[in-house]
């Protein structure tokens, strides 16, 4: 019964012992598969007209006599709202502001050469709409108010159009599916080159999306782009 026993007792002990090399034989190449990695990125780019425009017009006008300087500001201000409402663009986009007044002699020193105009005033009409076709289409008309005497201001950099794209919630995930689609391609043509498996994702960052302006030809029109950085396991 005693060697029976101590039989039994051994032969545990040896299963054991063998279990246990398994264990770690197998949790080691667990570890040296989970070591070994690929990083990769994958790209999504697509292209979007703008949704919202934000259109700042200005004219300048000067002059000696203020009340009469303001009387052709307002002048002035409902022929551009009344061009504006006529190329289509509706009333509640446009703003009026308040005008601004420089009186030339007030900032004069010294003994200088005094101003031929003593008052210049700049005016600033705002469209802020989504009607981003309409709009584009009365920049094209604009010579219309210069031929009404109207001085525009159009070179200055704060009355070019801004275009934005309020839309970025609706395309993060067919981009994010898309960039990630694209990562695990580029990675398992690195596994299939190293004659390796392509394994589970290890790591994985979304990245932050971009949006800018295809270029200064068309900043209506707004490029919208993301990577993602994914790290996968290999196989052997």
């Amino acid at each position: 019964m005693k060697v029976g026993a101590a039989i039994v007792i051994a032969l545990g002990m040896i299963l054991a012992v063998v279990f246990l090399g398994t264990t770690i034989s197998s949790s080691l190449s667990d570890m040296q598969t989970w070591n070994r990695v690929v990083t990769v990125k994958g790209l999504s780019e697509r292209e979007y007209v703008a949704d919202q425009v934000i259109w700042p017009i200005q004219f300048v006008d000067a002059g000696n006599d203020l009340p009469e300087l303001y009387k052709r500001i307002e002048e002035n201000s409902k022929k551009v709202k009344s061009f504006l409402e006529q190329v289509g663009i509706a009333t509640d986009s446009i703003t009026i502001g308040k005008p601004q007044i420089t009186d030339k002699l007030a900032q004069q020193y010294g003994g200088g050469q005094q101003a031929p105009l003593r008052y210049s005033s700049i005016q600033t009409i705002t469209v802020f709409s989504t009607q981003v076709e309409t709009v584009r289409g009365a920049m094209q008309k604009v010579g219309n108010l210069i031929k009404q005497g109207i001085v525009l201001s159009e070179n200055r950099y704060d009355v070019q159009p801004d275009y934005v794209f309020t839309r970025l919630n609706d395309v993060k995930p067919a981009m994010i599916e898309e960039a990630t689609l694209n990562a695990r391609e580029v990675a398992e043509k690195f596994a299939k080159d190293s004659n390796s498996t392509l394994g589970k994702i290890k790591r994985a960052n979304q990245g932050r999306f971009s949006i800018s302006s295809r270029d200064s030809y068309h900043p209506h029109i707004k490029k919208v782009r993301v990577v993602s950085t994914i790290d996968y396991t290999l196989i052997d």
